[in-house]
């Protein structure tokens, strides 16, 4: 059983893991040392602040131990990936990577036989969207809510519009022409939910939650002048915003995909949303590896 995208699951499953993250949240010491003696592998192809830092303090409190792996520093430069793979299962109960593609996470995930965590790649992001339907049920109290999402149409995208169909939630996105959300994504959010907008005005209106990401991802550097040409007009400012909450998957660039002021105002839940990538994550993690029922 891994989690490498939420096309294998279904809005049962995604609320039974968020109900089962605020329930780790409400009272994490009836949690610790579930996992003792286990040991999760974290192997890391990009750089990240709060992938590592929210699945090491999410082993820690339950008790078992993570080990980080920057990919340069190891010998997955060197050898096969399925071959340093099928020596890591050796070494741990579970293991979360963050890659470069998505072809990366599926050969990792075929490759082993312990649960693999997708941590990130070029298409998903799984653990942010679980992430971040706990945010908004938290905030809401309901699964009926419209999240409208403006910018890049990229791995948060992607996972968003899963979940929300999922969960039969309403949600609507707005990209500049060819940045949109990969085609089976939306194919599938069409039928469960998905509005496609050509303005950003247009997909917040009525909106309970306004989500926004940095329009030039890791990697992407080559491409920053091009992408702040087509993203023009797509900024979420105050006016954008209106009365709905803000959300970002962070790190923002203030001053380009989003304003100061709607980064810093009330309406901005995005570090509920950075502190429930723990909850979320000790969630997933006691599912995969059977250990969720108390």
């Amino acid at each position: 059983m891994d989690l490498t995208s939420l096309w294998d699951y279904d809005g049962s499953w995604i609320r039974d893991t968020i109900d089962l993250a605020i329930r780790i949240k409400k009272e994490p010491k009836a949690y610790r040392g579930l996992l003792s003696s286990k040991v999760m592998s974290m192997l890391f192809m990009k750089p990240s602040t709060r992938t590592r830092v929210s699945f090491e303090a999410g082993m820690g409190g339950l008790g078992g131990q993570a080990i980080y792996l920057d990919f340069r520093t190891t010998n997955f430069t060197k050898g096969a990936l399925k071959d340093e793979i099928r020596c890591l299962e050796r070494y741990c109960d579970i293991i979360m990577a963050r890659v470069m593609k998505n072809e990366q996470i599926t050969a990792i995930s075929e490759a082993s036989k312990v649960p693999v965590i997708n941590g990130l790649c070029d298409m998903f992001h799984p653990c942010q969207a679980l992430a971040d339907m706990q945010t908004v049920y938290e905030k809401l109290r309901r699964w009926d809510f419209r999240l409208a999402y403006v910018g890049d149409g990229n791995n948060v995208a992607n996972s968003l519009i899963l979940a929300c169909s999922k969960l039969g939630a309403e949600i609507s996105v707005s990209t500049p022409i060819g940045y949109e959300p990969d085609g089976d994504v939306v194919e599938f959010g069409l039928k469960n939910g998905l509005r496609l907008e050509k303005e950003p005005k247009a997909a917040c209106r009525g909106a309970d939650i306004v989500y926004t990401d940095t329009w030039v991802s890791m990697g992407e550097e080559q491409e920053k002048d091009k992408k702040l040409r087509a993203f023009k007009g797509y900024q979420v400012d105050e006016n954008l915003l209106g009365d709905a909450y803000f959300m970002h998957c962070l790190p923002a660039i203030r001053g380009q995909e989003v304003t100061s002021g709607v980064l810093d105002s009330d309406s901005s839940i995005v570090y509920d949303q950075a502190e429930n990538r723990m909850w979320a994550q000790m969630a997933v993690i006691l599912k995969l590896l059977g250990k969720d029922k108390q």
